[in-house]
């Protein structure tokens, strides 16, 4: 169940996904969902959710791991990161299952933000 402006996902850019999967399924027994050349979501375990994902880095902002948090009202959390002092880098954009947008906190550091298809 996703809980609104939790930590709820996390994608590693990697530079060559299919040596990605390789590895963590060689070193920690994940399983993929492709979803095109340049991602695959990390499966569940038991059969729940996807926990992360694997993104190709061109396809990605550059740096550590993207911290991913759910909202339940996209725009709202758009306002809010703003008004709390946060830069929008990447406008909301769909992909499969929801829409989301990244930003910079006034550290610098990206997140992004999501909310599920409607």
């Amino acid at each position: 169940m996703n809980r609104h402006h939790r930590i709820d996902y996390i994608e590693f850019g990697v530079t060559d996904l299919p040596a990605a999967k390789r590895f963590y399924g060689a070193a920690f027994g994940w399983e993929f969902t492709d979803y095109g050349d340049a991602y695959a979501g990390i499966k569940g375990a038991d059969g729940g959710p996807e926990a992360g994902g694997l993104a190709r880095v061109d396809a990605v902002e550059p740096g550590g791991p993207l911290v991913i948090v759910y909202s339940d009202d996209l725009e709202a959390s758009r306002a809010a990161v703003e008004a709390a002092g946060g830069t929008v880098t990447t406008e909301p954009f769909a992909f499969p299952g929801g829409r989301r947008f990244h930003f910079a906190d006034p550290a610098g550091n990206v997140l992004a933000v999501w909310t599920q298809a409607a």
